[in-house]
């Protein structure tokens, strides 16, 4: 059995945003690599950064024409800013604009940023000034795009600046600045008709992000997302099922669900009844998990609160309607952390909460994140974090040490926790968590399992894969060794366990493809 460790990843000072907290461009280190590791910028679930050339070669579907004006694209930040990237890029598409592979041959370049931590502000304002002195035109949206006077103070000469989730505005700016194509009988490139309902992704062809609402109603003293995005704004479930269906029909085998707070779903339309198919569906958080099991591809949930209800949805997952994964950012442990946090449901007994999900569903995979170093955490509370996590022996962790985010109100609470405090907690804290990675995947060994292949090795002959287990990027791996030429990436595998390491799984192959 060959053996390849993931990539490795290291933490960085960081605060947290609401369920968002691994939201920011940043780099953290989740469960699935050692705390000793080397620094990584991981490209993480939760960070989806494109460069100009990433963005090319993934809208496989833009149009192709040589007469085209062509328009370069830097994504940065989360998987819903990379969404909003999608649809930019889809609609200038439709408008018959090409998306360039390099800054030299793009007439004009879209930056869509990330504001949700200093990093990350440094990170976009340092993207900015690239583009700029290797293109000259630049228009700049997304997250860091609400403080237009930070930005044209260092980068002057920036075409326009728009906020986070503004595509008319920046189809605007840009047929603006680079007049939209005409498109004549002679160069009008048909392609243009071509592209499917489901638009132009960033992503692999076989899975993708689905948005299913924008904004917060949570006031969490460390988050500025309902500054930075607004209060919550569910899409209609008719909206959400046409979209879905259309990455379906695309060729998407999985939809990972992505919004500020997912268990939320459809609390601002008074969960109002659409029809989808004929059929009448409630915008609510149950009622469309219901609906995507009737598609038939893995369905993922991320940014789910722990909200009584989200029990229900748990009964789907023990009925295999829905993948038994559950992205959850307890955020801590402590009653007073999460009372000075003012996080929702802080008085709730997570723990309590976790064994009912597990009693539903004994297979449920359940990963968080969590924050040291938060003002006022004392040792004392630093420790019931540690005992909170030997009980609750969830199978993925993403750690941060806090660090404070202009404009939040945890800035100015008193007892801030020394820098060497913080990182001392933060690798206690991943010490621990990684025996119990270890210890839960040992239990793995022997079991046959369906995974979903992202990637081809040819070289060592080995498909790196993942379980229902594990989301894109920011969890685990499996690693199937001597598969056959016909092994696909997208493809379906069922394959049984042989080992493990702290984070991976090993695999053979059983040449036998799996259900859905």
């Amino acid at each position: 059995m060959t053996k390849i460790s993931s990539q490795s990843v290291t933490q960085t000072t960081a605060s947290p945003t609401t369920q968002a907290s691994t939201d920011a461009v940043q780099q953290y280190t989740p469960s699935s690599a050692p705390a000793s590791a080397e620094p990584y910028h991981h490209k993480a679930n939760h960070n989806q950064n494109r460069s100009i050339s990433d963005s090319h070669n993934s809208s496989q579907a833009a149009p192709v024409s040589s007469a085209g004006a062509k328009i370069g694209f830097v994504s940065l930040g989360c998987p819903k800013a990379l969404v909003d990237s999608e649809r930019i890029i889809t609609e200038l598409s439709r408008d018959g604009y090409q998306v360039a592979s390099d800054y030299d041959g793009a007439d004009l370049v879209v930056v869509n940023t990330c504001g949700f931590i200093e990093s990350a502000v440094q990170e976009s304002l340092d993207a900015i000034g690239e583009a700029i002195s290797k293109n000259g035109k630049v228009i700049v949206t997304g997250c860091l795009g609400k403080d237009a006077d930070k930005i044209r103070q260092m980068h002057p000469s920036v075409l326009a600046v728009t906020g986070a989730h503004a595509y008319d505005e920046v189809i605007t700016a840009v047929s603006h600045h680079v007049p939209k194509p005409v498109q004549n009988s002679k160069d009008y490139d048909p392609k243009i008709d071509l592209i499917s309902d489901a638009g132009i992704k960033l992503t692999p062809n076989h899975y993708a992000y689905l948005k299913i609402s924008e904004g917060c109603n949570h006031r969490c003293t460390f988050c500025i997302i309902p500054s930075l995005r607004g209060d919550l704004v569910s899409r209609p479930i008719d909206e959400v099922m046409t979209e879905a269906a259309a990455l379906k029909k695309a060729g998407v085998k999985e939809l990972l669900i992505i919004s500020q707070d997912t268990s939320a779903y459809g609390l601002d339309l008074k969960y109002k009844t659409s029809f989808w198919n004929g059929m009448p569906l409630k915008s609510k958080f149950y009622d469309m998990c219901q609906a995507l099991n009737q598609l038939g591809i893995w369905v993922r949930l991320h940014y789910v609160y722990p909200y009584p209800h989200v029990d229900k949805v748990v009964e789907l997952m023990s009925e295999q309607k829905l993948l038994p994964y559950l992205d959850i950012p307890f955020q801590h442990a402590s009653k007073s952390v999460l009372k000075a946090m003012k996080r929702p449901a802080h008085s709730e007994n997570t723990l309590e909460r976790i064994n009912a999900w597990r009693a539903i569903c004994p297979d449920i995979a359940i990963r968080s994140t969590f924050v040291v170093g938060f003002p006022g955490e004392t040792e004392e509370d630093f420790e019931i974090l540690l005992n909170w996590l030997k009980k609750a022996r969830l199978d993925r962790v993403g750690c941060f040490t806090y660090s404070e985010v202009e404009g939040a109100v945890a800035n100015d609470l008193p007892n801030h926790v020394p820098e060497d405090v913080k990182q001392d907690r933060y690798e206690r804290l991943m010490a621990v968590q990684q025996e119990i990675s270890a210890q839960k995947l040992q239990e793995k060994i022997g079991k046959t399992m369906t995974v979903l292949v992202d990637e081809i090795d040819a070289e060592e002959n080995i498909a790196i894969c993942r379980s229902y287990a594990d989301a894109p990027e920011i969890d685990g791996h499996v690693y199937v060794d001597e598969i056959t030429p016909a092994v696909k990436v997208g493809q379906f595998l069922t394959v049984t366990i042989d080992d493990a390491s702290e984070y991976d799984l090993f695999a053979s192959y059983q040449p036998v493809q799996a259900g859905k």
